[in-house]
């Protein structure tokens, strides 16, 4: 008893806080793990009615150094740094500079038209269907810690033969498309992204310590190291980060200086004033059928419990944040964590938990009604057990494993080998024990099978279907080994077998396994390869990897 004594008293001392509000004990302890020696953690920043109410830092800035986490740390900010790509975009507007209906090509004229009608407007709503080249460059066997320049990456992008889609069909995440941004802004500019960032929104909102990182060899003060746990043992793996793309990425700032950002939001003093341009950045793109891409000018709106949320999150090597605001309750969170298994977002909604827990009912018709209950799909009639049994698919290689363990139904994770337990509470309902967040609802009985598993998250579901048993006695799996060479990555891949498992080799990586999904498809680290035969014998495939589709390989 006495020694945890000691300990807290020790840690109340490395808490570096601004402000005190009644809550900061509750929400000291969401961060409690992190905040001792020897470990990276975060900083967060909690904004109410124009004020930073409440900073901190818990954690370890650099562990080489033995530097605390504070405020003012400055972090690597991911992707929240496209909002200012969008806010850049959006004043060259402003100045007649450029306009957002305006073809790619007028700004670079060499990039691929695919025959289609691709504009500045899709790159910024991810509608543009070009292949996502963070995606491209680890197809290739390239590490993204690693330096890439401006031109090796613009080559790569350009060398695509197809598009995903055809523009303006769907929405599907680019980081390519808002590195062209950053191109066409300086095109349209007449200077670096780096520069006109530091000129109209940086310098005139006060936000010292924010900056486009285009140089590598450039010095941060005070900047923040990323890193990531070690397998299997204790400490953590330094990540060493070179890259120094802008437009997908790129920023370097505080919790402070993203406050006065946030607050910009209410109050704008950018450009020519006045709102006309917040609200542009709150408009979502549309789809060729008219219905709504979801996603704005790199602003994410949602609800979160009833109340109206605007929010975008980031992720490179260790470093993750979110900058999430309730516009009508005038509150934002800021996150900035710097190890790669911290999630911004749900500490973000935790301590939205706390601070705004007697917000969350909204009104209608003078009735309270609570929000975010899901759907009631269950059946009068509930299941056994072993009807529940099998896998049901998400997508392509990401499967729920539901096996039985000591009579309690098993959930298994395959992408991530996560494993737990659930409950039933009602019908052919379950969750997780303690945790009502996440529900598992069976449905369509056939064959004496389940054959549909719904899951509701946060107000969202994912409707996940059976997976069918495969018939394999004619399958040879030597059909599907050589080397497969790439025209659009060139590159190459080895197949070959090793102890009865097919396997695929990238560069100078470590051979990564194949596992069946169908005939002719297998899937690997979550993409999926369909193999094409003519006339009976394997001449290739096609990949899929998430924001990369299509991407043809021919047998050598």
């Amino acid at each position: 008893m006495k020694r945890q004594f000691f300990l807290l008293f020790l840690l109340s001392f490395t808490l570096t806080s601004y402000g005190q509000i009644k809550e900061s004990k509750a929400i000291d302890s969401l961060f409690l793990e992190w905040n001792k020696p020897e470990t990276p953690g975060c900083a967060i920043g909690i904004v109410k009615d124009g004020e930073l109410i409440y900073s901190n830092g818990y954690g370890i800035a650099d562990l080489e150094h033995d530097i605390e986490i504070t405020p003012s740390s400055v972090f690597y900010i991911g992707s929240v740094s496209k909002q200012f790509v969008t806010f850049s975009i959006l004043l060259l507007e402003e100045q007649g500079k450029l306009d957002l209906d305006d073809r790619i090509q007028k700004y670079l004229p060499d990039f691929p038209d695919y025959n289609s009608n691709l504009t500045i407007r899709n790159f910024i709503h991810h509608t543009s269907g070009v292949r996502d080249y963070l995606t491209l460059m680890y197809l290739k066997g390239r590490n993204y810690l690693d330096n890439a320049d401006v031109d090796e990456v613009y080559e790569l992008i350009k060398k695509q033969k197809e598009l995903n889609f055809i523009p303006g069909d769907k929405y599907l995440y680019s980081n390519s498309c808002y590195f062209m941004l950053a191109m066409i802004i300086e095109k349209a500019a007449g200077q670096s992204l780096k520069d006109f960032a530091h000129e109209n929104i940086f310098q005139p909102l006060g936000m010292k310590n924010s900056l486009f990182y285009d140089d590598n060899t450039d010095l941060i003060k005070n900047r923040v190291f990323s890193y990531e746990k070690k397998n299997n043992e204790d400490g953590f793996n330094n990540l060493i980060m070179r890259f120094d793309l802008v437009g997908s990425g790129g920023v370097y700032s505080s919790i402070e200086d993203l406050f006065l950002w946030d607050q910009n939001f209410y109050n704008n003093k950018l450009g020519k004033g006045g709102q006309t341009i917040i609200d542009k950045m709150h408009e979502e793109g549309l789809l060729n059928n008219g219905e709504s891409s979801g996603y704005a000018f790199a602003l994410n709106n949602g609800t979160y419990k009833g109340l109206k949320t605007v929010s975008h999150g980031g992720a490179l090597a260790g470093y993750r944040a979110q900058l999430m605001r309730f516009p009508d309750e005038k509150f934002s969170v800021i996150v900035l964590a710097n190890r790669g298994d911290a999630n911004p977002t749900a500490k973000s909604f935790q301590i939205a938990d706390i601070l705004l827990k007697e917000r969350f009912v909204v009104k209608s018709e003078n009735k309270e009604i609570k929000t975010e209950k899901p759907k009631d799909i269950t059946s009068l009639e509930k299941f056994n057990l072993n009807q529940l049994v099998g896998n049901y698919e998400i997508q392509a290689g990401m499967v729920l494993e539901i096996t039985l363990k000591n009579d309690s139904v098993n959930v298994l994770q395959t992408w991530n080998k996560s494993s737990y337990n659930i409950t039933n509470t009602t019908g052919n309902t379950y969750e997780i024990l303690n945790d009502n967040s996440i529900q598992f609802v069976f449905s369509e009985l056939k064959d004496d099978y389940t054959q549909t598993l719904t899951v509701f998250q946060n107000g969202n579901e994912t409707i996940c279907k059976r997976k069918k048993q495969l018939d394999l006695s004619s399958l040879n799996m030597e059909d599907y080994t050589g080397n497969y060479y790439s025209e659009e990555l060139d590159v190459s891949y080895l197949l070959f077998m090793e102890e009865g498992t097919l396997k695929v080799k990238v560069a100078n990586n470590d051979p990564l396994e194949l596992k069946l999904y169908d005939i002719d498809a297998f899937t690997s680290d979550g993409n999926l390869v369909r193999f094409n035969r003519v006339n009976g014998i394997v001449r290739g495939f096609e990949l899929d990897a998430g924001r990369v589709t299509n991407l043809k390989f021919e047998k050598k």
